[in-house]
């Protein structure tokens, strides 16, 4: 095992055990270092590393901290990971989202509230039909982060938020190439909607499930 590898397992252990818990500070380097065998700059470099992944903050002048740990702040680093994903890999993306997604809205179905009930249904009549391409990307996104948020699992919200980045690009070539975009959008999002507010479950993953299929069998075909 590389040493920066080790440092990292041996910091993460420290957490895991519950050594270190969010907010807390790091001992020194030099005594961190001497105390889990490590040379300093091997510490350093698995600090460099848990920064970069949202689990250590170092704050210069103060120290090094854990940071609050929630799904959110360690998910963003998925948001990075995807942004770097080829296009030729979207399709991946998608058959993640049509995994999770069906199952988010017959979640949602059962825990939805009036008032996010209400606002869902201002993102399905908030369009023209000569809406742009970047309006109805950020409706999309705007509807599909409601559903997962109406579930109450800040973990699906994140992880849903982070692979839309990937298939965003994907929803802006359909926008451009496939006419009566948003018709059809809106169409199947007024869909979902009402079977999550009738708080059917299994309808609401049906319409997720073909809404999300929709869009994945067009890029299936596109040339």
């Amino acid at each position: 095992m590389a040493l920066t590898d080790e440092a990292i397992v041996k910091i993460k252990g420290m957490i895991t055990s519950g050594e270190l818990g969010p907010g807390d500070r790091l001992p020194k380097e030099a005594d961190l270092a001497a105390r889990l065998g490590l040379s300093r700059n091997s510490l350093r470099e698995a600090v460099k590393a848990l920064t970069l992944v949202n689990v250590l903050d170092v704050r210069h002048g103060d120290g090094t901290y854990v940071t609050s740990l929630d799904s959110a702040h360690l998910l963003d680093a998925l948001n990075f990971m995807v942004d770097l994903h080829r296009d030729d890999s979207i399709l991946q993306f998608f058959e993640v989202r049509r995994l999770l997604e069906p199952g988010v809205a017959a979640l949602a179905a059962t825990r939805i509230g009036p008032e996010q009930i209400t606002a869902l249904r201002l993102l399905t009549s908030d369009l023209a039909p000569d809406a742009s391409v970047e309006e109805l990307v950020a409706n999309d996104l705007r509807f599909h982060h409601g559903i997962a948020e109406a579930t109450g699992n800040q973990v699906v919200c994140s992880l849903l938020d982070g692979i839309s980045g990937a298939t965003q690009r994907a929803r802006i070539w359909r926008g451009v190439t496939q006419a009566g975009a948003v018709e059809r959008t809106l169409a199947e999002h007024a869909a979902i909607l009402d079977a999550i507010e009738a708080h059917d479950a299994e309808a609401a993953r049906a319409w997720m499930t073909a809404h999300i299929a929709g869009v994945e069998t067009w890029l299936r075909k596109a040339p």
